[in-house]
């Protein structure tokens, strides 16, 4: 417990990816390649962690 803070709980690693597998992870981001402030490629990423279990959960109910 740290002086004035909220209590802090160890948390495992695998823990802690288990929820984030669980309820599914989306993350997304931008890449733009420039030369000369002229903008030749651009690529927007969205990608979504879950898993299988998860996913297929929302499909058949």
């Amino acid at each position: 417990m740290t002086a004035g803070g909220p209590p802090q709980a160890e948390v495992a690693l695998v823990d802690l990816l288990d929820r984030l597998l669980a309820g599914g992870v989306v993350i997304t981001g931008d890449l733009s390649l420039c030369i000369a402030d002229v903008e030749l490629v651009r690529v927007s990423l969205r990608a979504l962690l879950t898993s299988v279990e998860g996913a297929t959960e929302g499909i058949l109910t």
